[in-house]
């Protein structure tokens, strides 16, 4: 399994030949100015949640790729409508696709769309493929929910967002990762504007006080997992 690094909230997964990309906002984002979204495969697009700032390149991307779009209910209608590939998912439902099995998990946070639409209740994933387990928390407050995790998936890695004032920071990610029961953390959702902005090595110090590992990717860096 490779992991790439887009900024922000967006990565992409590899697992053999297949791509997946989660939560694509590179075009409106200065500091991935360097991604050309028209070099990125996917066959797979992986939605948190509706705020632009994880679904701006949704379109175009699919568009050019024929990705299949998961999420929640409300998100994959609105795509379908649209004439979108979807495959729709809700909280505490898990799926076998071909790369592995998808669970979305609860987050707590907000989700509309641009328009003012409704995007229904925001999730994460959890995603066993390639003998390797990942929890992708998306925005998302600290929460109880996630004790729940360890008790159907062992994880190797968490990707938990660390940026603070709109989601999680350093602090209760570093609990988030003892509620998941995982020690392996790659930090997202951070530096993309003020407000979230954060100090890297007093990040990684308060991980690594706590025995943990916490990586923070350049935009566009490959974790070979």
């Amino acid at each position: 399994m490779k992991i790439t690094f887009y900024g922000h909230a967006s990565l992409g997964l590899q697992m053999q030949d297949i791509h997946i990309l989660v939560d694509p906002f590179i075009t409106g984002n200065e500091k991935a100015s360097h991604i050309n979204i028209d070099e990125l495969k996917a066959d797979y697009i992986l939605l948190t949640h509706a705020h632009q700032d994880h679904i701006l390149d949704v379109e175009a991307i699919e568009k050019r790729t024929n990705a299949v779009i998961v999420s929640n209910f409300e998100i994959a209608n609105y795509y379908e409508e649209k004439g979108f590939e979807v495959h729709l998912m809700n909280h505490g439902g898990s799926w076998n696709f071909d790369f592995g099995k998808v669970k979305y998990v609860n987050a707590i946070h907000t989700s509309s769309f641009p328009d003012g639409s409704y995007g229904g209740q925001p999730g994460g994933f959890v995603i066993e493929g390639e003998h390797k387990n990942i929890y992708i928390a998306g925005d998302t407050a600290l929460t109880m929910d996630m004790k729940l995790i360890p008790l159907h998936t062992k994880l190797d890695l968490a990707i938990l967002p660390i940026g603070d004032n709109f989601t999680m920071n350093v602090d209760d990610a570093i609990i988030a990762s003892d509620f998941v029961n995982c020690d392996k953390i790659l930090g997202y959702h951070y530096d993309t504007f003020g407000f979230i902005e954060i100090d890297h090595d007093e990040a990684k110090r308060k991980f690594y006080e706590k025995d943990k590992d916490l990586m923070l990717l350049e935009i566009g860096e490959t974790l070979d997992f």
